[in-house]
């Protein structure tokens, strides 16, 4: 992935800057070195891009094993791309989806990396921001590493779903919080009401950081509604992984 990330530094960095002029805030608040978790809004498949960029170092993600299994020139290609842009397959072995994500969080984290993990779980099917799942709140109490809010911004208008490149004329950008401190909590990663409280304190951290109406309801679940699919139970990582 190093490799990557240096051609992403020296390459298309000066490029991105030159045609979108993105606006970023809040560098200061990520750590130079050490673990931490990112924690953002999901807006475009951009934000993989624009998301990282004003760092000086890589952010790592965890995403679905499909990224890493297709077959012939396209799987290769997709491999090497996700793998290049930081994304982490989930290790399934012996485990339930929420259990393997969770424990592939900790390891990158352990690692001394910066995690970003997407709380909704998938991208948003609008401009709104949605409920996050909670298994963002047992990565926190589990890892004890700093937990940092960042907030996409205008990914959506640059890069809407559908569409295979970006637009010009928009600015996007993120920006960094200042961490969040859920130390009151440790040792209680079992009880649900904390879960859903420190989850939902993340998200109006998010809120607050990209002015997005918040809706209470899953964005999984309203995109098989728009889509005229039955709304079924997702099978549940907690939101740990990049569902796409």
């Amino acid at each position: 992935m190093l490799w990557f990330w240096i051609l992403l530094r020296i390459v298309l960095t000066p490029v991105m800057y030159l045609l979108w002029w993105p606006r970023n805030r809040g560098v200061r608040n990520v750590p130079k070195r050490g673990p931490a978790l990112m924690v953002s809004n999901h807006l475009s498949f951009a934000d993989h891009f624009f998301g990282p960029l004003p760092l000086m170092r890589p952010i790592y993600f965890i995403g679905k094993g499909e990224y890493f299994t297709g077959r012939g020139i396209k799987g290769l290609i997709s491999k090497g791309f996700f793998t290049g842009v930081g994304v982490v397959p989930v290790d399934r072995t012996g485990g339930s989806a929420a259990e393997a994500a969770l424990r592939t969080g900790l390891r990158i984290l352990g690692e001394g990396k910066l995690l970003g993990i997407y709380p909704e779980g998938t991208r948003a099917p609008d401009n709104r921001l949605y409920r996050g799942k909670t298994g963002v709140a047992r990565l926190v109490l589990k890892s004890r590493v700093p937990v940092i809010p960042m907030a996409m911004v205008n990914t959506f208008e640059l890069m809407p779903p559908g569409r295979p490149y970006p637009r010009l004329g928009i600015r996007p950008g993120v920006r960094f919080g200042e961490p969040l401190d859920f130390s009151r909590h440790y040792g209680r990663e079992d009880d649900h009401e904390v879960l859903r409280e420190i989850t939902d304190e993340i998200m109006m951290a998010i809120r607050e950081l990209s002015g997005q109406e918040y809706v209470d309801r899953y964005a999984a679940e309203v995109k098989a509604e728009m889509a005229g699919k039955e709304v079924r139970p997702v099978e549940d990582d907690g939101g740990l992984s990049d569902g796409g």
